[in-house]
């Protein structure tokens, strides 16, 4: 049986990733920052009789990472597939009210703290999950980034959000590099302007669609490595 680590994994994205990677046939962890919500959106899927267990992870925790680390030697598991899903957009309140979003206007902290969770983060996991893989010889990261970190397509204000993503897809491409001579894929994904908490209702796209990339990339046979995908196919950085 395969397990997946999913990040951020009480709502949105998270939520319907773990929902359909255990449909799939997945042992999934749900890693969730806070407690209450998390065992509530575990709860919600168990009664479906899915395979999915809460983690307290808030990925800006350096403890709880570690507790991660331990729990899966302690359980002698690897996890197949992390997706750092994850994020936050502390700028404004969503991608279309600039007001306040311009790079002369956001306090350079917000930009530290967007960075802190948006590529620290993933990184922070990458070093923890990753040699576990190495030793089994095989395994997937995905990397939930967005075309708004796209330096082929930049445009003006949410420096924060903005960097922190691009600076994911360089992460991305670095371990790519670093496990080219494995069994283990690296890849970037764009699920789009989706319709949660963070993209807003005025979004152009659902979650089913926002969440069918990084479970392509999950599940398929050879999957790309070092890449960035949007809708099964590659993109620009």
């Amino acid at each position: 049986m395969k397990i997946a680590l999913v990040t951020g994994a009480n709502r949105g994205l998270g939520f319907e990733t773990s929902k359909q990677l255990a449909i799939k046939g997945f042992k999934v962890y749900m890693g969730c920052r806070d407690e209450k919500k998390g065992l509530m959106a575990v709860q919600k899927l168990s009664n479906e009789k899915l395979n999915v267990e809460f983690i307290k992870l808030d990925v800006t925790k350096t403890a709880d990472i570690r507790n991660i680390h331990d729990l899966l030697k302690k359980k002698n598991e690897k996890i197949d597939v992390l997706i750092n899903n994850a994020g936050v957009f502390l700028e404004s309140d969503g991608p279309t009210d600039d007001v306040d979003a311009s790079v002369f206007k956001v306090d350079p902290v917000i930009i530290l703290k967007t960075i802190e969770a948006n590529t620290m983060g993933p990184l922070n996991l990458i070093q923890a999950i990753v040699p576990f893989m190495l030793e089994a010889g095989e395994g997937r990261v995905i990397n939930v980034s967005s075309g708004m970190g796209a330096l082929s397509d930049m445009g003006g204000c949410w420096p924060g959000y903005r960097i922190s993503k691009t600076a994911l897809n360089a992460l991305t491409k670095i371990v790519a590099a670093e496990v080219s001579n494995t069994n283990i894929t690296v890849n970037s994904i764009c699920p789009g302007w989706v319709k949660t908490d963070m993209g807003g209702e005025s979004a152009t796209r659902s979650i089913i669609d926002g969440v069918e990339t990084a479970v392509w990339l999950a599940t398929c046979d050879n999957p790309p490595q070092g890449k960035f995908l949007r809708d099964c196919k590659e993109i620009d950085w």
